[in-house]
């Protein structure tokens, strides 16, 4: 395949699928086909972030978003791939633990709002809880799985080698399991904006969630559908930074070189 046909493939492929969506769409919004009152044209939208830019509350509702979406992940992820890796490594640590994950891993997260609003009243607490426990079983799912499909011929060379247990986990475990930990880390930012667009329902005064919940309540349609299109947006940029954490990070690995 030649270069030009590649860059096209890699580059421009992915877009244009969205872009002939928008199209039609303003074309369908400008005829009358599609009421601007049911769905606004994706030129009333960008006039709808014009006026909230000029204002200043676009980037403070972006910002309070993010933050609130990324403190969750962080915690969520990290107790995730602690748990992981420690089931992965000990068994008694798999056998005592594993099971009641497994059951928390079965109840729906978003179910449990009622309850988190009792724990936690609604503020950013309640918020950030539920971006991390729906982020937490990705990443112990991938990081337990990772751990678990390691080459037992290479744990075992590890040991003929007398590998101390922090040199096996930095050397042999980590490397191993660190493709799917990174799948893992891919998915949990999938779920961190599926939660978080539930989450800031839950009587925020500031946020993205908030902008829609104002603007439905006025009927402000183009604003609505701008805080769908940013979260849309912000969960694009997450798997981009996902992917290239795993070109980066698995430049040796067949899924890292096809990345390239």
């Amino acid at each position: 395949m030649s270069r030009w046909r590649m860059w096209f493939w890699n580059r421009v492929a992915p877009w244009v699928l969205p872009v002939a969506v928008l199209v039609i769409w303003q074309a369908l919004g400008s005829a009358g086909v599609i009421s601007r009152r049911i769905l606004p044209t994706p030129l009333g939208v960008v006039d709808a972030a014009l006026m909230l830019a000029r204002q200043g509350v676009l980037w403070t509702y972006i910002a309070t978003s993010a933050a609130r979406a990324f403190s969750g992940f962080f915690i969520g992820a990290t107790v995730g791939f602690t748990l992981g890796t420690l089931n992965g490594i000990s068994k008694k640590a798999s056998r005592l633990l594993d099971t009641p994950i497994q059951m928390i891993r079965t109840i729906p997260h978003l179910a449990l709002v009622p309850l988190v609003i009792v724990w936690f009243g609604i503020g950013e607490q309640a918020k950030v809880f539920l971006v991390a426990l729906g982020t937490a079983i990705p990443m112990y799912m991938n990081t337990y799985f990772g751990i678990q499909s390691l080459d037992p011929g290479l744990l075992e060379m590890a040991r003929v080698y007398r590998f101390s247990r922090l040199k096996m986990f930095g050397r042999v475990i980590l490397p191993g399991a660190l493709p799917s930990v990174l799948s893992g880390v891919r998915y949990s930012l999938g779920v961190m904006w599926v939660t978080l667009i539930v989450a800031e329902t839950i009587s925020a005064n500031s946020g993205i969630g908030y902008m829609v919940m104002n603007a439905q309540e006025f009927m402000q349609m183009n604003i609505v559908v701008l805080g769908v299109v940013l979260y849309a947006l912000l969960g694009k940029l997450s798997d981009v930074i996902a992917r290239v954490l795993e070109t980066r990070l698995l430049r040796w690995h067949p899924i890292g070189m096809q990345a390239v």
